[in-house]
């Protein structure tokens, strides 16, 4: 579906969704939108507009890593908003200029919907830049819940780990959620460095005052950059400690498996001596040698088991 908000010379508010009608002489300015368009409505993308044919590929080619370019007659944004189920990126593509505003998507896009609906009612005293700006507010506004959630699934996922922490279970929700982080990270990550380059940009022709806004974006990523990253340093620290406590539970499992070995292996070893069925062995016929070699493998046992107590083999 192709879209379109004409403002003609007398500021009046035109809605059509005929584009060719932004050649008409009366129209002074326009914001298109082109929402999951056909083939035949992506045609017109090239047709109706004199837009650098790299901008377009970058359309066309699903999906662009977020970034701005500048071209002789217009500025092109490539935007990443976040699908709050799948975690997914949808991409929307900006074509911006001091008299125009158009934006192609292939997916549906909330963002570009409110924008839209607010601008149909008034367009009129708003120049392109801050259209754009509203556009990134909204994508922005997207990430706060999507993160917001992600860390109060981890606080609590904190809690089950203080009384559960060799959970299995546990452990794979752990990954889980780090991997969610990191496809969260692919989509604010870009977008942040997008923004600091439109604050920092010479080209772009924003007034200082409005350029405060986007400055203040800039800090609203930063602010979701560090908690991202925060929480993924939580969940590292989770792996690791739980790497630490299974490799500790296991040596001492270990240590009790080899304590236990060391202590019968001589008393096996005399077990083994007069379990051989030799014919002259002269303490088969002593009449307490039983007697005296369970005596002696106790003895011995017990030997052993206070040498272990006494170099602290069961503290540690």
């Amino acid at each position: 579906m192709i879209r379109c908000i004409l403002i003609d010379a007398n500021d009046t508010i035109i809605l059509t969704d005929d584009v060719s009608r932004i050649q008409e002489s009366g129209i002074t300015r326009y914001f298109v939108d082109f929402n999951q368009p056909t083939d035949a409505e992506k045609q017109k993308l090239i047709e109706v507009f004199d837009f650098h044919p790299l901008a377009i590929e970058d359309c066309f080619h699903y999906l662009q890593r977020p970034k701005l370019e500048y071209y002789t007659e217009h500025s092109f944004f490539v935007l990443h908003a976040l699908d709050e189920g799948t975690l997914t990126s949808r991409e929307i593509n900006l074509f911006a200029s001091d008299r125009h505003l158009v934006s192609y998507h292939e997916q549906s896009s909330p963002e570009i919907d409110i924008v839209f609906e607010q601008c149909s009612r008034r367009l009129d005293k708003q120049e392109t830049v801050d259209l754009v700006h509203k556009i990134m507010d909204k994508i922005v506004d997207g990430y706060f819940p999507i993160v917001h959630a992600t860390e109060d699934e981890l606080f609590a996922l904190e809690e089950r780990y203080r009384t559960r922490g060799n959970d299995r279970r546990l452990m794979e929700e752990i990954f889980e959620l780090r991997a969610r982080l990191l496809r969260i990270s692919r989509t604010v990550m870009p977008m942040r460095d997008l923004l600091y380059r439109v604050v920092e940009s010479k080209r772009l022709s924003i007034h200082p005052k409005k350029q405060a806004f986007f400055r203040d974006l800039y800090d609203h990523l930063l602010k979701l950059s560090e908690m991202i990253e925060y929480n993924r340093l939580m969940t590292s620290e989770f792996r690791d400690n739980f790497i630490s406590l299974n490799s500790y539970r296991m040596n001492s499992i270990m240590k009790t498996l080899t304590i236990f070995t060391t202590i019968f292996m001589p008393l096996t070893f005399i077990a083994g001596i007069y379990g051989m069925n030799f014919e002259h062995m002269p303490e088969l016929t002593t009449r307490y040698g039983y007697f005296v070699t369970l005596v002696a493998m106790g003895l011995l046992a017990l030997g052993m088991i206070l040498f272990f107590k006494k170099n602290r083999w069961f503290d540690e």
